[in-house]
């Protein structure tokens, strides 16, 4: 195993190219992350030491585990251990851990009913669903999408969505912060 001052020297490095391929500035991941501009320009630089309170806040705004900053070796065990995330009632379950491209997620919506909040932000998102019937809403249509279905759309489009039924709704989400979009490819049956 490299000893310690190679392990911490190749920190910076690592996470200059993961700021860079999100498409951050320094200015950016301090404001998200409460380090100053300076700290961060020292560690990448390497003429900081990175200490656990710097690489936690950093770690958790790439979303990359702490290990993948450092460098750590790989332990050959192939499981992922991705905890799932409860926002606004929805379980998301994280089924990547790469920062920047695509991010897939399997949604698990209870069924409840409650009047659609529209919201914008950058990206694109693609909705397949596995189980149950979703109600979504984008713009001024409202579609319900049953098992097998699936949307596409840009997510400056106003958009929201639900459980369509009494009963809760599985979701897979591709979404893409930078606009990438989901390219399925279909071969053609000959007839």
């Amino acid at each position: 195993m490299a000893n310690l001052e190679e392990v911490l020297a190749g920190v910076g490095s690592r996470l200059r190219a993961i700021r860079k391929r999100r498409g951050m500035t320094l200015t950016e991941v301090a404001a998200c992350t409460g380090l100053s501009v300076s700290t961060l320009s020292r560690v990448e630089a390497g003429r900081r030491r990175p200490t656990l309170e710097l690489l936690l806040p950093l770690a958790q705004e790439y979303g990359v585990q702490i290990d993948e900053l450092i460098g750590a070796p790989p332990t050959g065990d192939p499981r992922i251990h991705l905890l799932p995330v409860q926002r606004n009632g929805i379980t998301f379950i994280p089924l990547t851990r790469r920062p920047g491209g695509l991010l897939a997620h399997k949604a698990i919506i209870p069924p409840r009913r409650r009047p659609p909040q529209l919201r914008v932000h950058e990206g694109y998102e693609w909705m397949y669903v596995l189980n149950g019937r979703l109600r979504l809403v984008l713009g001024d249509e409202v579609l319900v999408l049953s098992e097998g279905e699936a949307a596409e759309f840009d997510t400056h489009v106003p958009h929201w969505f639900d459980s369509a039924d009494p009963t809760p709704v599985e979701v897979l989400i591709l979404f893409g912060r930078q606009g990438e979009r989901a390219h399925l490819r279909a071969r053609s049956v000959p007839r």
